[in-house]
């Protein structure tokens, strides 16, 4: 058995002497660990690094095995995303989540397409470039895996216009109208995930970040007996303490 793929380093930890156990967000086939031979070596220890995107050969003797990868660097980002504490968090909280909420082997080529323009935005400017298409990424996450949010319509009322909450228990969107007294119970959606917002603020990016929060962990990570990362609540409380201040 063996493939070749691109993949995103998610993490690497180290086997016997010499050897490392890689695991990569790949397009093809999804969340896959593989050892990888002299992976603790110098040629190969500076490209085993989360954020690089690798050429990944893979090769088994049954498909079930943990099987051996041979990398082959393909996009480098490591460094520099290591270099700014902001987009070092989001890293981490991009990896843990990726490792934490996605099966193995179950391919999601949308959730890779769009975690390598993520990755990509990190290289620029801070958490208020990118924030938002953090937001987008775990939103799309959530859809990939079956639990998207429907921002179609008030749940309530069934009006398409002035949506700005979402129900903590259907995912559906509410209205301004439709929240009546149970606006405090609902969770505040954000109008750049409705594509109707040119500017997006730190309070915009923390409130996505709640939302979609809440259900990666109500819904993908619960029902395993998993918690959030910390690496993602991090993040979060980044995105949060920085819009009080602002």
């Amino acid at each position: 058995m063996d493939w070749s793929d691109e993949g995103i380093v998610l993490s690497v930890r180290p086997l016997g002497e010499s050897g490392a156990i890689l695991e990569a967000l790949t397009r093809a086939h999804g969340r896959h660990l593989g050892l990888v031979r002299g992976g603790a070596s110098r040629k190969l220890k500076p490209i085993l690094q989360p954020g690089n995107t690798l050429h990944l050969h893979w090769r088994a003797r049954l498909s079930e095995h943990l099987g051996s990868f041979t990398p082959e660097l393909s996009r480098a980002r490591a460094g520099e995303l290591m270099e700014r504490r902001e987009s070092l968090a989001g890293l981490n909280a991009f990896a843990a989540i990726a490792g934490a909420a996605m099966p193995e082997r179950e391919a999601h080529a949308n959730v890779f397409e769009a975690a390598a323009v993520l990755l990509d935005a990190m290289l620029g400017d801070g958490l208020d470039h990118w924030g938002a298409l953090y937001v987008r990424w775990e939103a799309g996450l959530l859809e990939a895996l079956g639990f998207g949010l429907d921002l179609s319509q008030c749940a309530a009322t069934g009006v398409t216009a002035d949506l700005a909450f979402v129900s903590p228990r259907s995912g559906r969107a509410v209205s301004h109208e439709g929240a009546g007294d149970y606006r405090g119970r609902l969770l505040t959606l954000p109008a750049f995930l409705l594509g109707s917002q040119n500017i997006v603020t730190r309070a915009d990016i923390a409130a996505g970040m709640r939302l979609t929060g809440h259900f990666l962990l109500d819904r993908v990570l619960v029902p395993h007996g998993r918690e959030m990362p910390a690496a993602r609540i991090r993040l979060e409380d980044m995105a949060g303490s920085e819009s009080r201040t602002s």
